[in-house]
């Protein structure tokens, strides 16, 4: 079997749908991504029964000759410009390149179609969180005066993830950051519930961070129905923390985009915006420490002149409370003289009568402490050993050490008891306590 050429493969193809397919079709779809660049490119594509997963997509473009009519046509009726999640009825040829492959030429547009799905789907969650008075809770947040504990969710393959944490760390005044990725699924099914459980991590932990940011980088349109989600929505309007976005789509806003804090078109947009903020708090101290400087300055400037006056004051002074010390001195000299004469004669009287009282106190003292004395001296005699022992009472020992209860003897052990005629020596053989 001769085998075919990739390219004569694709002319085959192309030659089979030239053949069978008719020259156009009115085909209903929805503009998932549109730009325009003299020509307009679109992505078309169909979603599932529930409006979420896409089951079709499709390259579309309309050549500038034709968009020049359509264009105008399609915003003088509908009064707004075709754009990404308008649902449209399209007319269409069916197109196959040897090198492009399958794409569809928009040769006419029916306007009297509306907004599609997509914008209908993102309107019904806006106008849902505002019945329940959340749509703008996470905006109302204060940003705090410091950003530098950053939650980050993300995927940790994406590229805007690592642009966003090179162009963070890497800022050109040194500020210090800490970022901690929460892993999540950015684009298909998943996205719901994939950012709902971080954001519930995160929520667990919430006084160590000071703000959240989601960032996905870059991608098709299409990708981000994830984020026009009303689950994610009223967890991102409830959350406790200010929440970032920077999806990455510059032309295109998501729900969570609309309702979160800040929303900025990129990953490292996110980055600047912190960079910035903390920038501007980092000018603010400095200006503050400068006038603080500037404030000290003078003060001390103004107590050193301060100073100086008060020092030029002390000689006059010293000058005139020497002056008034001296008259004080001489006046109370002169009076001194006057009364030293009448105090010593005063003194000395006191000094005899004081004598003669301490004489008689003396006397009485030595008479008490005499009786006193006498007192002690016949309270020891009757308290000494020699005579307790003649009153018939007697000290047993045990090794030279007084027994005070039968407790620190035992049978066998020698005692030695002391009376007032003499010693005897005894071998214990039975105790008995009280």
């Amino acid at each position: 079997m001769e085998a075919l050429t990739l390219y004569e493969l694709n002319g085959l193809v192309k030659q089979t749908l030239e053949l069978t397919l008719d020259s156009e079709y009115w085909v209903q779809a929805e503009i998932a991504e549109l730009r325009v660049n003299r020509h307009c490119y679109m992505e078309l594509v169909e979603k599932d029964a529930r409006g979420v997963g896409i089951v079709a997509k499709a390259r579309a473009q309309v050549w500038a000759n034709r968009w020049a009519l359509i264009k105008p046509m399609f915003e003088s009726t509908t009064g707004q410009a075709l754009a990404a999640g308008m649902q449209v009825l399209v007319k269409v040829e069916v197109t196959f390149h040897e090198l492009y492959g399958y794409s569809l030429n928009v040769t006419d547009l029916d306007p009297t179609y509306t907004l599609g799905d997509l914008a209908r789907h993102r309107q019904e969650i806006l106008r849902q969180l505002a019945e329940e008075g959340i749509e703008t809770m996470n905006k109302e947040l204060p940003l705090p005066r410091l950003l530098q504990r950053i939650a980050v969710i993300s995927s940790a393959s994406a590229a805007g993830y690592g642009d966003f944490c090179n162009q963070l760390h890497d800022n050109q005044r040194g500020l210090a950051f800490k970022t901690e990725l929460f892993q999540a699924v950015m684009q298909g099914n998943e996205v719901e519930t994939s950012v709902v459980a971080a954001l519930n991590r995160i929520a667990e932990q919430q006084d160590e961070w000071d703000v959240v940011v989601i960032i996905r980088g870059g991608g098709a349109t299409s990708d981000l129905q994830g984020f026009d989600s009303l689950l994610l929505a009223e967890n991102v309007a409830q959350f406790p923390l200010p929440i970032i976005t920077g999806i990455g789509h510059e032309r295109d806003d998501t729900v969570i985009d609309l309702i979160a804090h800040t929303r900025v078109k990129t990953p490292t947009a996110a980055a600047e915006f912190l960079i910035h903020h903390q920038e501007e708090e980092l000018d603010a101290l400095e200006d503050l420490a400068g006038r603080l400087t500037d404030q000290v300055s003078q003060v001390l400037n103004d107590e050193t002149t301060r100073l100086k006056m008060l020092a030029n004051k002390i000689p006059l002074l010293f000058s005139t409370v020497k002056a008034r010390e001296e008259v004080r001195l001489h006046r109370l000299s002169a009076a001194l003289g006057n009364s030293s004469v009448q105090r010593l004669e005063q003194a000395k009287s006191g000094v005899e009568v004081m004598s003669k009282q301490l004489t008689l106190y003396t006397l009485a003292m030595m008479q008490n402490e005499q009786k006193r004395m006498e007192l002690m001296e016949s309270k020891l005699q009757n308290a000494h050993p020699d005579r307790i022992l003649r009153l018939g009472f007697s000290i047993t020992r045990v090794g030279g050490k007084a027994l005070k209860s039968v407790d620190e003897v035992k049978d066998g052990d020698e005692i030695e008891t002391t009376l007032a005629s003499g010693t005897i020596k005894s071998t214990i053989t039975w105790t008995k306590a009280n």
